[in-house]
């Protein structure tokens, strides 16, 4: 962390020295360049999240005539989430779009978004975060600093494991899946009977191929995304926690912004969430299928077995209901679950 920090400050103050050059020599105050640094996890550049930054990239420059200047870091080159929520908050990330487990540890409401089987299909998924309790969430951030824009789509989870076809919820104890660290992902593992074993990102490939865990669970994106197809046989179609990526950035950047940029800087994340939606749901269908054609074995839990699942589950909602905040649970339940 203290490397990347000491490397976000040098860059910081090359930038810093080049935009205050850029507005000396324009003599304009509303001709200044705004440096938006954003990062991004660590996903490939194939990945829909890697391909969406990439379009706000391209639509700020474009419709500010160049007053934004992006710097671009994916691939997770700043770091993993928390770092670059920390960068963050410390002025040197300006977008990110980190995962609500990280997130949780600095706003413990945004746990909300893991809970399993909040959202049962995309549809209401998108209903309820573009609507009052998904902005309840985005409000809540700025007493940390950050200014909530929306919700990108990571795809619903689903289970790999290297050691036998899961058929059936029973399969499921015993196995050791890797959970990021995520309280209430790895209670809910614990429910249905498995060894979760939280792990940075980073280190899972080398984890499921060394076998110091027999499986993990993620979407088809990531999943293709990162080759566990080369070191994980099986692959169940669970669903069991649909994955938005909370769009944020720093509050103080945001607010210095000039009205026009800030108009612009709106509608290129508005921009970016229609195309994001767009490319998750392409990359849902292209991404399982190539992990078939990679050899991987495909079994899709019943109707049945996803209630069977939800019902042993639904206890994690009333366990952490007092950390999360009683408010935001009901909220959220009453409407994913009245639709």
């Amino acid at each position: 962390m203290k490397k990347i920090l000491q490397g976000l400050l040098l860059m910081g103050l090359v930038l810093m020295i080049v935009g205050c050059g850029a507005n000396k020599s324009s003599g304009d105050s509303d001709k200044e360049q705004y440096t938006v640094r954003i990062a991004g996890g660590a996903v490939g550049p194939e990945h829909s999240l890697t391909k969406t930054f990439n379009f706000i990239k391209e639509e700020l420059e474009e419709k500010s005539d160049g007053r934004f200047k992006v710097d671009l870091n994916v691939a997770g080159e700043l770091g993993e989430d928390r770092e670059i929520i920390e960068a963050m908050q410390m002025g040197e990330v300006h977008l990110a779009s980190p995962s609500p487990a990280a997130l949780g540890g600095f706003n413990e409401s945004v746990a909300i978004l893991d809970m399993p089987f909040l959202f049962t299909n995309r549809e209401i998924a998108y209903e309820v975060l573009d609507g009052e309790p998904g902005q309840m969430i985005l409000d809540g951030l700025e007493s940390s600093g950050f200014k909530g824009l929306g919700y990108f789509e990571n795809g619903f989870r689903n289970v790999t494991n290297n050691v036998q076809p899961i058929e059936s919820v029973e399969d499921f104890e015993g196995l050791s899946i890797r959970t990021m660290q995520n309280q209430t992902h790895i209670r809910a593992w614990e429910l249905l009977g498995a060894n979760p074993t939280p792990m940075a990102f980073g280190e899972l490939y080398s984890a499921l191929q060394q076998g110091t865990v027999d499986g993990q669970e993620n979407p088809f994106g990531l999943i293709l995304a990162n080759k566990f197809f080369e070191v994980q046989d099986y692959l169940t179609v669970t669903n069991h926690v649909y994955a938005p990526n909370v769009i944020i950035t720093n509050k103080e950047f945001y607010d210095s912004l000039p009205d026009d940029l800030r108009t612009i800087f709106d509608n290129a994340i508005q921009a970016a969430i229609e195309h994001n939606r767009e490319l998750a749901q392409e990359e849902e269908v292209t991404a399982r299928q190539e992990l078939e054609e990679q050899g991987m074995e495909v079994y899709e839990f019943s109707q049945e077995q996803l209630e069977e699942m939800q019902e042993i589950t639904l206890p994690v909602y009333e366990e952490f209901k007092d950390q999360i905040g009683a408010e935001v649970v009901d909220t959220f339940l009453g409407a994913s679950r009245n639709k």
